[in-house]
Formats: C-alpha cells, structure tokens, sequence
C-alpha cells in the first residue's frame, strides 16, 4: 500500500473554492453548487495516495518552476505543490481564465 500524503488547501484555494461555490449557486442553486464542490473535493483527496498524477503547468515550465502540478476538474484546473509528504492546493480557477495572471499574483508576488 502507498504512503498518504496530507492535502492542505490554502487560504487562497479558499477563497476559491468558495467563490465557485457562489457562482454555481447562483446560477444552479444550492444543492447543485453542493454536489459540484464535492465532486472537486473528491479529485482534491486524491491526491493523498496519488501526488504526482498531475501535469507540470505549461505557464510554469519555461521559467524553470517544475515544483508546481496541476489536475483537471474540467472546466477547472487545480494547482498544487509537493512539500515532502504535503500537497499544498494553490489555486482553483476555471480553465478559461488568464492563468499567467493569476499564477503571478498567487505564487509569484
């Protein structure tokens, strides 16, 4: 069996989580924006047995950052990074978003 890694989110995947809540509330409702965030809670867990399932961040690799991965929850893309036995969840954003801004203003400032 292999070894757990502890998952933390924070406080900006957050932040994150709870503005997609909102948004799919309002658009959906409640129960919907529910099931949603579990469904992405559940790819998040994942990652306790299997860390290195995801794939470095293109926006990343030229600037030599191989320390950050990313998994998909389509249409979202999770951002993590491995500190020994951590997996530190970085950033939650729709795919379609601006993800070298957003990745400079949360991991590089």
């Amino acid at each position: 069996m292999s070894e757990r890694y502890d998952v933390e989110l924070t406080q900006g995947a957050e932040g994150d989580l709870a503005a997609i809540h909102g948004w799919i509330a309002g658009q959906g409702g409640d129960a919907a924006a529910d099931r949603f965030l579990d469904q992405l809670l559940e790819r998040i867990e994942r990652l306790e047995t299997f860390p290195l399932r995801g794939a470095m961040l293109p926006e990343l690799e030229p600037l030599g950052m191989r320390e950050f991965r990313q998994i998909i929850a389509a249409p979202y893309r999770i951002v993590y990074r491995l500190f020994d036995r951590r997996v530190v969840i970085v950033l939650i954003a729709h795919g379609r978003r601006d993800f070298t801004q957003l990745l400079e203003e949360r991991l590089l400032r």
